[in-house]
C-alpha cells in the first residue's frame, strides 16, 4: 500500500547547516596564521587564542549536534519501517472512517470468485465448480477505541448462515510503550498476526489453530531493548457464535466438542451425542529479537504454548506447541519462515476410537485433525508501490508453501502451495490466489476417481476427504480464488 512514512522531517533549525559548519571551520583556519605574524602584541595574541578556543568549542558543539541529528534520522527511519510493517500486519489502508469522539467505526464487505476441482459442487464452504462461482464472503463491523491511555477493539462478522464475535477487548497503553489487553484477543504465536502468510488462504498453521487465533484472556505486550515480548493467559477459546454446528461457529480453529462419532472402520456418524474437548487455561509466551543494523534486517523468534483440555463425555487432556520463526527483509523483499511442533495429548475414547485424532472446528464445521505433527512453512513476497499508476497503490506478489507432517505413519501429510498477489487501492484490497493442495478441505473436493468427496469415511480415499487428519484422499486439488474486499 502507498505510504508517506519515509518522509522524515528535517533536523531542527537551531542546528548549523553544512554551509554554516564549513564557514566556522574556515574562520578558525584564517585566524591561525595571525598568531605567527610579527608585531602582534601579547594582549592581541591572548584575545585571538580566546577567540580560537571559542570557535573550536562551537565547532565541537556543531559536530555533536550533527551526530545527534544523524541518530534522530536513523531512529525516525526505524520507526517508519516499524510503522509500515504494522500497517502491513493490519491489512489494507482503510478509507475514511466514522468517528464519535474516541470511537472509530469501520468495516469491510468482501466477495469471492471461486473456480476449482469441485465435481458436483459439493456442500462445503465456497465451492466453485461448473465454471466458477461468485458469492458474498463476509460482512464485518469494526470499532476502535482510543481515549488517552485507554484502548480497545471490537469486530463482529457475518457469513452465509452463521455469525460470530471475531475480536473484543479493552486495554491500556503504558508510558513505556507496553500494552495490556483483556478480552477476546489474538494469541501471540508465530512471526506475525497471520503467521508467515501474505495470502487469503494463510498457511497450514492457521487450520491447526496456530495462526490468527482469537481466544478469551489477558495479554501483555512489551519490549526490552531489541526484544519484543508477549505474555498471555487464556481462560478459554473463542466464544461460539450463531450457526448450525454444536460449537464451531467461530473464526479460527479450536479444539471443540461436536455431535459426530467415528466407528473403528472409519464410518462417520453424524447427529449423535455431544462429545469432544474444550480449551481451558492456556499459557502463551513469544519472544522476537530484531537485528536492524545488518545488511538484511532480521527478526528471529520463538513461540511457546501449553493448555488444558476439558473433556465432554471423554477424559480430560492437554496440548502444547513450540515454534521457531524468522522474518528477513531486503529492500522490498520479505522472506518469512517457521517450523512448529505440536502435540495434543488425549486418551482413546469411544467416539473416535483413537488418540491420534481430535475434532477441530471453525466456520460452522468440525472435522478430525492429527494430534501429533510438525508444520514447516515459508512465504516469499515482494512489495511494489505503483506510484506511476493512478488506479493502483501497491501490489504484493507472493509464493507460499506449508505442510502438516504427521507422526502417525498411517496418515498422509497435508501440503498447501499458494501462488498469488494482493492488490491495494484506497479502501480496496483484492487477493488473487491459486492454491494447490493434497490435504486442505478448502481447496477442491475431487477424489482419486474424479468424484466428489462425501465425508462419510475417514479411511476411504473415495468417501473420505483431503483433510488435516487421516487425509485418506491424498489427491492434489486446485482452487483459483479472487477475493474482492472494500474496507471502510
Amino acid at each position: 500500500m502507498s505510504s508517506n512514512l519515509h518522509s522524515i522531517p528535517a533536523a531542527s533549525d537551531r542546528r548549523p547547516t553544512r554551509a554554516q559548519r564549513s564557514t566556522l571551520a574556515l574562520s578558525i583556519a584564517a585566524v591561525l596564521p595571525l598568531l605567527a605574524a610579527p608585531g602582534i602584541s601579547a594582549a592581541s595574541t591572548a584575545a585571538l587564542e580566546r577567540r580560537i578556543a571559542e570557535l573550536e568549542a562551537e565547532l565541537d558543539d556543531a559536530r555533536q549536534e550533527l551526530i545527534d541529528a544523524k541518530e534522530e534520522t536513523e531512529e525516525a527511519y526505524q520507526q517508519a519501517a516499524a510503522a509500515e510493517e504494522q500497517l502491513a500486519d493490519e491489512g489494507p489502508a482503510p478509507a475514511d472512517k466514522i468517528t464519535f469522539g474516541p470511537l472509530t467505526i469501520g468495516g469491510a464487505l468482501r466477495a469471492n470468485y471461486v473456480l476449482g476441482t469441485y465435481p458436483g459442487r459439493g456442500n462445503g464452504p465456497s465451492r466453485g465448480g461448473n465454471g466458477g462461482d461468485f458469492e458474498l464472503e463476509t460482512f464485518r463491523i469494526n470499532m476502535d477505541l482510543k481515549y488517552e491511555s485507554l484502548v480497545g477493539k471490537l469486530e463482529y462478522r457475518w457469513y452465509n448462515g452463521y455469525n460470530f464475535l471475531h475480536t473484543g477487548w479493552l486495554g491500556w497503553d503504558f508510558d513505556d510503550g507496553s500494552q495490556i489487553q483483556v478480552g477476546q484477543n489474538r494469541v501471540p504465536f508465530g512471526p506475525g498476526p497471520y503467521g508467515v502468510s501474505q495470502s487469503w488462504f494463510f498457511d497450514q498453521h492457521y487450520y491447526l489453530g496456530l495462526a490468527d487465533d482469537m481466544d478469551l484472556g489477558i495479554k501483555y505486550i512489551t519490549s526490552i531493548g531489541d526484544w519484543s515480548l508477549d505474555f498471555a493467559y487464556y481462560n478459554r477459546a473463542q466464544w461460539n457464535g450463531r450457526g448450525t454446528s454444536l460449537d464451531s461457529a467461530r473464526y479460527d480453529y479450536d479444539i471443540v466438542p461436536w455431535t459426530t462419532s467415528v466407528d473403528p472402520d472409519g464410518t462417520v456418524n453424524y447427529g449423535g451425542t455431544p462429545n469432544g474437548w474444550e480449551e481451558r487455561n492456556q499459557l502463551n509466551f513469544r519472544a522476537i529479537y530484531s537485528l536492524d543494523d545488518i545488511a538484511v534486517p532480521t527478526e528471529i523468534g520463538t513461540s511457546l504454548q501449553w493448555g488444558q483440555l476439558e473433556g465432554r463425555r471423554v477424559d480430560d487432556g492437554e496440548h502444547w506447541a513450540a515454534s521457531v520463526h524468522m522474518k528477513n527483509s531486503w529492500k522490498n523483499w520479505l522472506l518469512a519462515t517457521q517450523v512448529t511442533r505440536y502435540k495434543i495429548d488425549v486418551d482413546d475414547n469411544d467416539f473416535l476410537n483413537t488418540d491420534e485424532l481430535v475434532p477441530m472446528g471453525a466456520f460452522d464445521f468440525a472435522w478430525p485433525v492429527a494430534t501429533d505433527a510438525w508444520i514447516p512453512a515459508v512465504s516469499l513476497s515482494y512489495l511494489y508501490e505503483t506510484n506511476q499508476i493512478p488506479w493502483l497503490d501497491s501490489v504484493r506478489p507472493y509464493v507460499e508453501y506449508s505442510n502438516v507432517v504427521k507422526q502417525d505413519s498411517d496418515f498422509n501429510d497435508s501440503q498447501l502451495v499458494t501462488l498469488g498477489a494482493a492488490w491495494a487501492r484506497g479502501g480496496w484490497y483484492i487477493y488473487t490466489d491459486l492454491a494447490i493442495s493434497d490435504g486442505n478441505f478448502f481447496v477442491g473436493t475431487e477424489t482419486k476417481d474424479g468424484t466428489a468427496e462425501t465425508f462419510t469415511n475417514i479411511f476411504s480415499p473415495i468417501d473420505g476427504a483431503g483433510d488435516f487428519g487421516v487425509n485418506a484422499n491424498d489427491h492434489w486439488n486446485y482452487r483459483l480464488n479472487i477475493n474482492f474486499g472494500y474496507y471502510f
